[in-house]
């Protein structure tokens, strides 16, 4: 016949457990399971963290990165340029006003071809020189076809790229205004009749030089550049106006002869 000890074991839980009565609770939670304050932490979501909050929320209260410095160029356009359009032409609508959309700069290497490839020091200079002067880095362009008398085949590489808009667009035609253009040696102004049917302008430069973030003393190569700058909804006419509000150093009309 079993004791009175033997009895008391078999009524106890498996594994010798207390009854869930006499368990203590857990600190920090309260008779609720909710509550108290949680042991060397914020009572927020995510807190004991540096950055504060958890999750995305971290992320929103990190410190801010440095501002962006404002186009000079570009509130000039829209201030005075636009008003000049209103009361010249008559354009009152903003929406129909000509507008700078992009600015193109352009080098050839096709003509350095040597076989199939490009040589290094070729290369290396124009991108380093289009990465210098616009802050992007160019693509390297092939040809679509084959010209004979060019001697360019299709696949090879021809050319290198960068197209600009936005904030760096008006930054770079300020550098280019004010201080690219007058390191132009015998410079007498851009030509005014570049344009074409659209209002697009296209302008060269045959030294890179003429950039102050290009160091000649360190370049290998001496190469120039085309710059086309893209209006939309202008005609030559009003795209020479905006250009010229905006400081564009055209030749004068006594000098080329030309309007």
């Amino acid at each position: 016949m079993a004791s009175d000890q033997d009895k008391a074991k078999q009524n106890e839980p498996h594994g010798g457990a207390k009854p869930a009565e006499g368990r203590p609770r857990p600190e920090g939670k309260g008779p609720e399971g909710k509550g108290g304050p949680r042991p060397g932490g914020d009572q927020r979501k995510g807190g004991g963290k540096p950055g504060g909050g958890g999750g995305a929320k971290g992320k929103k209260d990190a410190a801010p990165t440095e501002p962006v410095v404002a186009s000079r160029l570009r509130a000039v356009y829209r201030e005075r340029v636009h008003a000049g359009l209103k009361e010249k032409f008559g354009i009152t609508n903003r929406m129909a006003m000509p507008k700078l959309e992009k600015i193109t700069l352009n080098v050839n290497m096709g003509r350095h071809l040597e076989g199939t490839k490009i040589p290094p020091v070729v290369r290396t200079t124009v991108l380093d020189t289009l990465t210098k002067v616009t802050g992007q880095k160019p693509i390297v362009q092939k040809a679509r076809k084959s010209v004979a008398n060019f001697k360019v085949r299709a696949g090879l590489e021809s050319s290198a790229m960068v197209t600009l808009r936005r904030d760096r667009m008006w930054h770079f035609l300020d550098r280019f205004i004010n201080l690219a253009t007058p390191r132009i040696k015998d410079f007498r102004g851009l030509s005014r009749t570049a344009f074409d049917r659209q209002g697009n302008y296209s302008a060269g430069v045959s030294e890179q030089g003429v950039f102050p973030e290009i160091n000649m003393a360190e370049a290998q190569f001496t190469h120039g550049m085309n710059i086309n700058f893209t209006f939309s909804r202008s005609n030559p006419e009003l795209s020479r106006y905006v250009l010229e509000s905006l400081g564009m150093p055209f030749a004068k009309p006594e000098e080329k002869g030309k309007k």
